[in-house]
């Protein structure tokens, strides 16, 4: 045998050392991923729990839903009249003051009427002459008949007597008429109210000249105040709901409280009157009407309010607020309370919105929806319940609800 020399066993004594050190740190970081990997694990090859998620629950309730339309309306009244001079005159007397309720019949104004007056004497005066002397051809009929019967005269003697009895009574109806006529000019010195209501601003004074122009400024408009209307319009695709309500009955409709309004004023309560008789084709609307009682008169001709008409009422409708609905796409769907406590997710279809509620399909009365927390979950889950407060939403117009449903943008 060869003698080993001392520079080749150093090298051999080297190399094992550092392969052994290497094995040493190889199995160090595996020990150390491993612990990194499953923190907290009690025994290998057990998946770690997750963690329940707290979220916040309402329960579904059923209720009586309305289906109503909003719409913007201008109140307008139901009898308007502007008043003015049917003969050309000097005002003599204004009785009414601007901003009086006024009646039917009573007197506004009353014109300087001496010459309209002198006009009737003489026609008055005109039918008294010819009376006289249709009485005085009455008497020579009279004695023509007598001296005809005598054989004094001839027969054409009283035809002429009759002819000319005949010419007097027609000149006294003429009279008559022109007496009547007289009497009506006469009539338009005084300036009545044709109807009930308030009146406006008075534009004319006691001295003022009037004159029969149907172009003229007014003297004064008269408006019917109560009742009152509000003519607004809807969408031509709520008009087959619009008018199987009216044919079912009275159809109510609400007057809202315009904006600045005290936080206690409730809407007015009216009902439709009437639905137009074709739709504005540049538009797509139809007009409607609604009549409301306006004792307090709360309610002003030319004012912008909105109108809410309920055409039907959901009975028994399922209600979620509406901040429960997940949008993905077209598609509605809610977080449930599964029975071991953990998340579901449920398909819903949107049926009617109201507000911050919404009415929809395919849940059950009692069932716990998620409203708080819902962003975080996933299918299964685990929850920790608390109660979620909603407030309730006011009622939001069925043409706004169909529009979302048909988008698929939320209610």
């Amino acid at each position: 045998m060869r003698p080993t020399s001392p520079q080749l066993l150093s090298g051999l004594l080297i190399t094992m050392v550092a392969a052994g050190l290497a094995g040493c740190g190889r199995k160090s970081d595996a020990d150390a991923n491993a612990a990194v990997a499953a923190p907290g694990a009690s025994a290998p090859g057990k998946a770690a729990s997750v963690p329940a998620q707290a979220v916040g629950v309402v329960k579904v309730r059923l209720a009586d839903v309305p289906v109503n339309v909003e719409a913007s309306g201008t109140v307008t009244a139901l009898q308007s009249v502007d008043v003015r001079a049917q003969t050309t005159s000097i005002v003599s007397q204004v009785l009414v003051k601007d901003g009086q309720t006024v009646r039917k019949g009573d007197l506004l104004f009353r014109f300087d009427d001496r010459g309209d007056r002198a006009a009737m004497e003489k026609a008055r005066a005109q039918l008294a002459r010819d009376r006289a002397a249709q009485a005085d051809l009455e008497r020579q009929l009279r004695r023509a008949e007598e001296l005809r019967a005598q054989n004094f005269i001839a027969q054409s003697a009283v035809d002429t007597a009759k002819a000319n009895l005949d010419a007097g009574a027609a000149l006294v109806r003429s009279d008559e008429a022109a007496v009547q006529a007289t009497q009506v000019t006469l009539g338009y010195n005084e300036l009545r109210a044709p109807i009930s209501g308030r009146v406006g601003i008075v534009s004319v004074f006691p001295g003022s000249l009037v004159q029969a122009n149907a172009t003229a400024a007014p003297l004064v408009n008269i408006a019917q105040l109560d009742p009152i209307s509000i003519a607004f319009t809807v969408p031509e695709t709520q008009l087959a709901s619009l008018l199987a309500a009216t044919r079912a009955g009275s159809l109510d409709a609400e007057a809202l409280p315009p904006p600045g309004s005290p936080r206690d004023a409730k809407p007015v309560k009216g009902r439709v009157t009437v639905v137009d008789n074709f739709v504005d084709s540049t538009t797509g609307t139809i007009k409607v009407k609604a009549q409301f009682d306006n004792k307090a008169l709360t309610m002003w001709p030319g004012q912008y309010l909105r109108v809410r008409v309920t055409l039907r009422t959901l009975k028994g409708a399922t209600v979620v607020p509406q901040v429960a609905i997940i949008m993905r796409g077209n598609e509605r769907s809610v977080y449930v309370v599964a029975p071991d406590n953990t998340a579901k997710l449920v398909p819903v279809q949107v049926r009617q919105g109201m507000g911050e509620q919404v009415v929809v399909e395919g849940l059950e009365a009692g069932q716990q929806v998620v409203v708080d927390g819902k962003q975080n979950l996933r299918p299964g889950t685990p929850l920790r319940i608390q109660a979620a407060i909603v407030r309730p939403g006011a009622p939001a117009s069925a043409a706004s609800a169909a529009s979302d449903a048909a988008s698929g943008s939320a209610p």
